[in-house]
């Protein structure tokens, strides 16, 4: 005698109707798309860090070049280059800032008042385009500050503060998507 554990008909039912009824169906476009944008992310998190790295290992090292420990002849160091160690402290910080930023960003709830009012695979596909950009601007990031010392740094300041400001825009907007 047959069971119904075989018919595969029956069976994908039942398994739908669970999903849905669960919230969730791994099958869904908006799920795939959810989950790459959680990936995308994370990655763009790597980038920024590897970004913040390169600048606090500059500054160590600046630290250690030009900010000598205190002696009689000179008890003070100089005021501008703790003024340029602390500015690449602070570049660091704002890197930072946005990868915490970037990881907590959220994505479109998967539930039934989302999907009422809004198409959630359009305004997911849109902050994949935002998240495709704000890739490219994280890696054109890390590319600029790899391998560089605290005094490049500090003369490219405004490049980097550029590039700075780019992801923070970038962010924004990604926002305002999902308040849309």
């Amino acid at each position: 005698m047959p069971s119904g554990f075989y018919d595969v008909g029956p069976l994908s039912q039942i398994a739908v109707n669970l999903f849905y009824g669960w919230g969730y169906n791994f099958y869904r476009q908006e799920n795939q798309l959810r989950a790459d944008d959680q990936l995308i992310r994370a990655q763009v998190g790597t980038l920024l860090q590897q970004a913040r790295a390169a600048v606090e290992s500059a500054e160590s090292d600046y630290r250690r070049q030009f900010i000598p420990p205190p002696s009689r002849a000179q008890p003070r160091p100089d005021s501008q280059a703790v003024a340029n160690a602390q500015t690449l402290e602070k570049l660091s910080r704002d890197i930072g800032a946005l990868d915490g930023q970037i990881r907590a960003l959220p994505v479109p709830e998967n539930d039934r008042m989302t999907q009422r009012y809004r198409n959630e695979a359009e305004t997911l596909a849109k902050l994949a385009q935002i998240d495709q950009q704000l890739t490219g601007q994280a890696e054109l990031l890390r590319q600029m500050l790899a391998g560089k010392d605290g005094p490049w740094i500090i003369e490219n300041k405004p490049g980097i503060a550029e590039g700075i400001t780019a992801i923070t825009e970038t962010l924004r907007a990604r926002q305002s998507v999902l308040l849309a």
